[in-house]
């Protein structure tokens, strides 16, 4: 195993995903959803042929789809977005005790 390889303990230390990654999968289908009811309605304008309008949607559906979940996983932090990340869930945290009223910490 190499260098680049091994995970940032920073990054694996919360196992619990946050609300934007749940969300992520749902926001890829979206897009690609989005991108693949355009191109069908800009063929079906274009030729006038239902089923050649569908094969372009379902095309682009799944392509998009493809490329749009590729280039997700190919997204890797730098040491410097870590860090902002974990400051920004401390933030996050520290308004949630003030919310509380307390200084106990959440889920326990």
């Amino acid at each position: 195993m190499t260098d680049r390889d091994k995970k940032d303990p920073r990054v694996t230390q919360n196992l619990q995903p946050s609300r934007r990654d749940r969300f992520l999968p749902t926001e890829l289908l979206g897009i690609s959803l989005g991108l693949g009811v355009f191109v069908g309605l800009i063929v079906l304008i274009a030729t006038r042929e239902f089923i050649l309008a569908g094969v372009a949607l379902g095309v682009t559906f799944i392509l998009s789809l493809v490329l749009l979940a590729l280039f997700a996983l190919a997204f890797k932090p730098t040491a410097a977005e870590v860090d902002d990340l974990h400051e920004q869930d401390a933030t996050e945290e520290e308004k949630r005790r003030q919310a509380d009223g307390g200084d106990r910490p959440r889920g326990h």
